[in-house]
């Protein structure tokens, strides 16, 4: 029991960094973006990959070696909506990726870099379309561990 309660305060913690860099990215991708704030985003972003790499190697021991087993999990439908969900956000988080390593390449050879709005705004969209796509992970974590639709 103390093994799989560990692993779910891990899974957890990775969880919460994933969203506290998600956040910051959003807070930082406004119109009138300072220069030093370009760098700050890249690596945030970088933070946001080691936090969902994390996240996927903590959900992976829970699967494996929680209390609940693997058999309880890959026969649940939440559990598949889930890692589908989860891929999905990760998809959508490779635009935002790009362009913050494009910017930072601008900026290391152009002090006082500043993308134009219009990108800002697009790698802002990606961002939001991520954070409002992670609040329906709780709810299939919280179906799939009751085992509902099974």
């Amino acid at each position: 029991m103390l093994q799989d309660a560990l692993l779910a305060w891990f899974h957890y913690l990775a969880i919460f960094v994933l969203v506290v860099i998600m956040t910051a990215e959003a807070v930082l991708l406004r119109p009138g973006l300072a220069p030093d704030a370009v760098r700050r985003l890249a690596l945030y972003d970088r933070f946001y990959g080691v936090s969902a790499v994390a996240v996927l190697v903590t959900g992976v021991l829970r699967l494996t070696l929680g209390a609940k087993g693997a058999a309880f999990y890959m026969a649940n439908p939440w559990f598949h909506a889930k890692i589908a969900l989860f891929v999905l956000i990760a998809l959508c988080s490779i635009p935002p990726t790009l362009a913050f390593i494009r910017w930072r390449k601008q900026a290391a050879s152009q002090p006082g870099f500043v993308p134009p709005e219009a990108d800002i705004r697009r790698a802002r969209r990606w961002v939001m379309i991520e954070s409002h796509l992670f609040i329906f992970l709780p709810l299939f974590a919280v179906l799939m561990a009751r085992g509902i639709g099974m």
